[in-house]
């Protein structure tokens, strides 16, 4: 039995297909990322997640954020180490109940649900292949004290961000090449002159990358 809520679109693969994980941003649902499904590649098996956390009145979050909190935003990362978890627990459930390749997880995250996806990838490597990371950052807060190279070099990341996103800064975003180069993981970072949100070019530029890793 799956802790989280979530709905799927099967892979035209009968067996052994790649998983995608799809994480959702705060406030949202298992819809929002879903939408992109039936544009991407029908090998895939696409699985959108709901976050655990009920919103009011409408929505759903990985973790509590506090908007009025010093310093900006705060994160309660308690509730996201927690949410980390739950995905990497779900991963192991996917692949055990569906014809999927365990060796083959790619996890695609929007806003709060990429600070999971690098979260979940640099925490339980194993479980993860590939990262579409958009309109995120590394909460080093939810990552081990340490990382050994050797267990994530393995680990392939497209992130991106929007220029102009007023809701996370672009800053953040910046400091995500240096952070995985120094780990020796290859990446993809690019920039969009957009909000808070994925331009259409940001769409064709992931979905041409998953081309080469799935």
């Amino acid at each position: 039995m799956a802790d989280l809520h979530y709905i799927k679109r099967p892979s035209k693969l009968k067996e052994n297909a790649p998983l995608m994980i799809m994480c959702h941003g705060y406030g949202s649902d298992e819809n929002d990322l879903f939408s992109f499904a039936s544009e991407l590649p029908e090998e895939l098996f696409i699985i959108s997640l709901r976050a655990p956390y009920v919103m009011q009145p409408f929505g759903n979050a990985w973790y509590a954020i506090n908007f009025d909190a010093e310093k900006g935003k705060w994160s309660d990362d308690e509730q996201a180490t927690e949410s980390v978890d739950k995905i990497a627990d779900f991963i192991d459930y996917a692949c055990k109940t569906y014809p999927v390749n365990s060796e083959n997880v790619t996890l695609l995250g929007f806003s709060q649900g990429t600070i999971l996806s690098y979260a979940v990838a640099l925490n339980y490597p194993t479980k993860i292949k590939n990262i579409v990371a958009l309109s995120g950052y590394i909460n080093k807060g939810i990552l081990p004290d340490s990382i050994e190279e050797s267990e994530v070099s393995h680990l392939n990341f497209f992130c991106s961000h929007g220029s102009a996103d007023q809701v996370i800064p672009v800053d953040w975003a910046r400091k995500t090449p240096d952070f995985l180069t120094a780990l020796n993981i290859n990446h993809t970072y690019k920039e969009y002159p957009v909000g808070h949100g994925v331009a259409p070019q940001n769409f064709y530029d992931f979905k041409d990358w998953l081309k080469d890793y799935i």
